[in-house]
Formats: C-alpha cells, sequence, structure tokens
C-alpha cells in the first residue's frame, strides 16, 4: 500500500465532487476531503441542509463550492458538472454518495418484523414484502440511487477521461450483496444495480487510469439509526446484535476513511469494500 508522506495534504489540488454532501454521511466525507486539501463540490437537493454543511467547509477553510442539485434529473447533473468545469476546470474524484433510503414508518415496520423473523424462533413463511410493494414504492428508489449514478458517472467521465485521471467511488450497501435487507428489496435492488454499474465501468475505463469502486456499507452509526435502535427495547436490541458480529454500527469515521482510500493511490478496479462489522463476510 502506498503511503502519502503528508496525508493532510494528499489530495491538495483535487476537485472532489460529493453528492448527498447534507446528509450525514455526505456530509463527514466531504469534510474529511476538505481537511485533507481537496476543492469540495458538495451537492444535496435539500437546500437548507446544505447551507449548514458550507458553513462546515468554511471553516476548513479549503476552496469550495455548493450547490443544489437533484441527481435524479439529467439536466439538473450537466448543469452542475457545467458549473464545477466553468469554476474549478475539472473533477478528479466523484463520490456518488446521493440516495434514497428506507426511513419512511412502514419502512421501519417492516425492517422490525424481519430483525424479529432472523433472531427469534418462529414458524417459516412468506414476509409477504414484495407482494405488498406499490409502483410508487418501486420507481421512486431508482431515479436517485441508480439513474443519479449513471447521470453523475458520465459527466464525471468527460472530465476524467481527456486527462486520463480519476477516481469514482460509488456508495452502495450490504443491502446489494446479501439478503439482510430483504425488508426493503426495492432498496436492494437499487443497490444491486449500482454493484453491478461499478464492475461494468471499472472495467471500461480502468485503462485510462480511471479507478471505479464502490464501498458498500452496513449499519451506519447515524441519528436516524440511533433513533431506531432507541424504539428497541433492550432485548429487541440485543437479538439485532447477533446478526452483527462487532456488536455495534459502524462510526462515520470508518466510513469516510474507507472512501479517502479508495480516491488515493491503489490497485483496485471494480472492487466492492463493505465495512459491515461482520454482518457480511
Amino acid at each position: 500500500m502506498m503511503v502519502d508522506s503528508n496525508p493532510r495534504e494528499r489530495f491538495v489540488g483535487k476537485v472532489v465532487v460529493v453528492t448527498g454532501a447534507a446528509g450525514q454521511l455526505g456530509r463527514a466525507i466531504a469534510l474529511a476531503f476538505a481537511a485533507q486539501g481537496a476543492q469540495v463540490v458538495a451537492t444535496d437537493i435539500h437546500a437548507q441542509r446544505l447551507d449548514e454543511v458550507a458553513q462546515d467547509l468554511q471553516a476548513v477553510g479549503s476552496p469550495f463550492m455548493c450547490k443544489t442539485c437533484d441527481v435524479s434529473s439529467s439536466s439538473d447533473v450537466k448543469g452542475l458538472f457545467d458549473t464545477v468545469k466553468e469554476k474549478f476546470g475539472t473533477v478528479h474524484v466523484l463520490v456518488n454518495n446521493a440516495a434514497i433510503v428506507p426511513e419512511r414508518p412502514d419502512d421501519a415496520a417492516r425492517r422490525s418484523k424481519h430483525y424479529g423473523y432472523l433472531t427469534t424462533p418462529q414458524p417459516r413463511q412468506s414476509l409477504q414484502f414484495t407482494s405488498n410493494l406499490t409502483d410508487e414504492d418501486w420507481h421512486r428508489y431508482w431515479g436517485v440511487n441508480v439513474h443519479g449514478v449513471f447521470y453523475c458517472t458520465r459527466e464525471a467521465l468527460r472530465m476524467m477521461e481527456p486527462q486520463g485521471e480519476g477516481r469514482i467511488i460509488n456508495v452502495a450497501s450490504t443491502s446489494g450483496i446479501s439478503a439482510l435487507s430483504a425488508h426493503s428489496p426495492h432498496y436492494s435492488a437499487s443497490k444491486g444495480a449500482v454493484i453491478a454499474f461499478t464492475k461494468s465501468v471499472a472495467a471500461e475505463v480502468a485503462g485510462a487510469n480511471i479507478f471505479v469502486n464502490a464501498m458498500a456499507p452496513g449499519g451506519i452509526e447515524t441519528q436516524a439509526f440511533k433513533d431506531y435502535l432507541a424504539a428497541m427495547t433492550e432485548e429487541q436490541r440485543n437479538r439485532l446484535w447477533q446478526i452483527v458480529p462487532a456488536g455495534r454500527l459502524g462510526a462515520l469515521q470508518e466510513y469516510t476513511d474507507t472512501v479517502l482510500f479508495l480516491a488515493g493511490p491503489h490497485y483496485l478496479v471494480g472492487q466492492v469494500i463493505s465495512p459491515n462489522g461482520g454482518m457480511v463476510i
């Protein structure tokens, strides 16, 4: 593994685009790059939360830009990258982090039912998740989670290919490589598509020194997941940890460190790195 002599400055001069930057993981990724000298472009559909990210980036002191963008819109994405090119000239790193995740009340209910099924002895049966999904349930995930990854990757490659350099990190999920998220088949399908797309594009562009890889997180210690755990009884939480050998959620820094590694010098092409505490081995 190559080691930078001064890791605090290893992304100086690099332009890094982070989508979904107003969420907790995206925000942490954007700030981690800024702390190491990158020129960060933080984008999200949520303008007010993006303003808060801008304040954090301002405090770090590296050049940055925050711009709202709906990644499910190809015209929005083109406008974003046109602005990036005008302001910074190019893109060196793209982190496709924007995603819709299962966090509605009915999502939580399905998740609890599934976790109980996995950790409590009970008769085997159909859990009836897929048969009860609506068209709207299915389609809302694909615009952001799949189309958005394609639109952003396409625009980034149009700058990376001529310069013969680039790194693309697609944030997938253990949901795309296992059945642990059988409670949300629509989300699992979208993240599986991200992984397949990662491998295909990685094989295509590696000869241009553009390395495309995916990070597939397990449970992330976000406020939403903390709230979900807090609503459980102690017995329910203990049962949940039976499917997580590490017995805890992953800290944000553990995930951002993985992204920073994939954005640096390495020999990984089309790989899926999954920090997940042993949920999927």
